[in-house]
């Protein structure tokens, strides 16, 4: 299993309609084949920061299977304009884990 992790820096004035747009959002990108979850966490240290996690069967699950899909295109349009800047996106692989669901 594969984790996206990407570190989401909003416009602070637009906060609100981000997190409406990416419940919209969520439902593309549980639609695509080889996710396996996603969670979206707001930094209590500065609101307008949030992380993403995506859980993907594979890497090329993201890279392939959703980037290069026309389902992309719609959560690009819904969410690429919130960002500044734009995020880096990472994949991790589990090497430890206490937790037997995700390694």
């Amino acid at each position: 299993m594969i984790l996206e992790v990407a570190i989401l820096d909003v416009k602070p004035e637009l906060t609100v309609e981000f997190e409406t747009a990416f419940e919209t959002a969520s439902t593309i990108i549980a639609s695509m084949p080889g996710y396996v979850s996603h969670e979206l966490q707001c930094c209590l240290e500065k609101p307008s920061r949030y992380v993403l996690l995506v859980r993907w069967q594979t890497l090329e699950d993201h890279i392939i299977g959703f980037r290069q899909s026309p389902r992309y295109q719609e959560w690009r349009s819904l969410l690429h304009h919130f960002y500044d800047p734009f995020p880096v996106v990472e994949h991790y692989e589990a090497i430890f884990s206490n937790d037997s669901s995700i390694a």
